[in-house]
Order: C-alpha cells, then sequence, then structure tokens
C-alpha cells in the first residue's frame, strides 16, 4: 500500500523531472521500484500526471484563454501540428512500447542516449525565433523529437528542447514551446492510461495518498517549467547530461549484477 510519504517523494519526483530534461517516466520507474510499488505503475502514472498538467496549464493560461477565445489560431494548429507524430508513432508501436516499460531493460540505455543529445545541443549556436517566428514545419520537427520520449528514458523535454535549439529558435523560447507542447502530449496519456485502468487491476492505493502526489506533482511541476525557462537562457545542458550518464551507468551496473 502506499503511503503519503511514498506518494509525496513520487509527487515530487514526477513534478521535477517532467519538466527538467532527465526523464520523468524513467525516475518514476526507478522511485516505484524502490518503493516495490509495481503493480501500482499505472494508477500512479495517471494520477500524478494529472498534477503536472495542472501545473503546465496554470503556468500557460493566458495561452489557453488566448486559444479559447481564437481556437483556429496559428498556435493551436502549432500545438496540433507538433503532437501528431507522437499519436502516430505511440499507436503504432503501443504494445512495443508497453512491453519495454514494463520490463525497464533499456532504461539505463535510454538514460545515456537522453545524455548525449544533451551534451551535444549546446554546440548549437544560438537561436533566433521567437513564439511567433515558429513556423508549421519547427513544430512538426520539435513533435517528431517528442515522439522519442515514448522510451520510458528518453526524456520528452530533453528531446523538444535539443529540437527547438536545432530548428533556431532562442534558448527561451526553445523551452517554453517545449514545455507548452507537453500540454496534449500529457492530457493524451492520462486518457490512454484511463482507458487502460477501467479494463485491468492494478495495487489499491487510498484517495489521501494520491491527493498529496497530485498535489506535490502539481506544486513542483510548477516551479520547474518557471526554473529550467529562466535556467536556459544563460546556462548550458551539460549538467543534466552528466546527470543522466551517471544514473544511466548505475542502472546499467545494477541490471548486469543482477540487483536490479
Amino acid at each position: 500500500m502506499l503511503t503519503k510519504m511514498e506518494a509525496l517523494i513520487l509527487g515530487i519526483i514526477q513534478g521535477l523531472t517532467e519538466f527538467l530534461p532527465i526523464s520523468s517516466t524513467g525516475h518514476l520507474y526507478l522511485g516505484r521500484n524502490l518503493f516495490h510499488l509495481q503493480k501500482a505503475g499505472l494508477l500512479l502514472d495517471t494520477m500524478l500526471h494529472i498534477g503536472t498538467l495542472i501545473a503546465v496549464v496554470l503556468f500557460y493560461k493566458h495561452e489557453f484563454i488566448k486559444i479559447m477565445k481564437n481556437p483556429l489560431s496559428k498556435l493551436t494548429f502549432l500545438l496540433i501540428i507538433g503532437t501528431i507524430p507522437a499519436v502516430i508513432i505511440g499507436l503504432l508501436f503501443k504494445d512495443l512500447f508497453e512491453e519495454i516499460s514494463k520490463t525497464g531493460v533499456t532504461i539505463g540505455w535510454e538514460f545515456i542516449v537522453t545524455g548525449i543529445f544533451l551534451w551535444f545541443a549546446d554546440s548549437m549556436k544560438n537561436g533566433h525565433k521567437k513564439m511567433d517566428d515558429i513556423s508549421f514545419k519547427d513544430a512538426f520537427i520539435i513533435g517528431t523529437f517528442q515522439a522519442a520520449a515514448i522510451f520510458p528514458a528518453i526524456s520528452r523535454s530533453g528531446m523538444t528542447i535539443v529540437a527547438a535549439l536545432w530548428r533556431k529558435l532562442d534558448r527561451e523560447t526553445a523551452a517554453y514551446f517545449s514545455f507548452l507542447l507537453s500540454t496534449p502530449a500529457i492530457a493524451g496519456a492520462i486518457v490512454l492510461q484511463s482507458f487502460e485502468l477501467f479494463s485491468g487491476a492494478g495495487e489499491k492505493i487510498s484517495l489521501s495518498a494520491l491527493l498529496v502526489g497530485i498535489t506535490a506533482s502539481a506544486f513542483f511541476g510548477y516551479l520547474a517549467v518557471r526554473w529550467m525557462i529562466g535556467f536556459l537562457k544563460q546556462h548550458s545542458l551539460k549538467p543534466f547530461a552528466i546527470y543522466v550518464w551517471l544514473l544511466g551507468f548505475t542502472v546499467l551496473f545494477f541490471q548486469l549484477t543482477g540487483k536490479f
């Protein structure tokens, strides 16, 4: 049974790692294994994703108000086009990705791959594009990179920020659009996971523990969005690359020694 303290810790992990480029799904997988909560994985993931969805909607409330007032705006189509690749790849390879997520057999390598992309992102020249300059082609390419994050330990935010920098968005706008694009992706994941919840059984979790986890996820997710956008303006992604490399090699070591 999930305790409130475990829910708090997992909520903090989800909130921070959803928007830091270090993979929330990979960290939640490790956290659930640490607390021996594998059976509660789907329910926990769904509820904690609700927290980060709340965080990003609150942060971008002005953008979503504009979309509601003008649903045929350019921003609406940018988000739709940027989401299409993940939808296509997710539907085509759903069974494969579910099997990989359950076993975690490739999770160490995925952390390492994330680090490689983050490390080389800094070699790109500073871009100049602002939100108004983002093209539909930019959105599709960034969305294609986002689709790679269907693998559990490939960072969604990391891949989209890297792709945005490659497409010559300035560093602040790269993070800003990356997190905005996460909204339909997170919402879609919640919907899909909810359907699966109704068709399967999992470990029972108390409502109070879930509320603690959702609240922590929302609060720390909001802080992470604000902090990361400001951080990327003047700082390198290389510290995150080093972190996920160390984590990836640690996971591989424990897998090879049979301790994970």
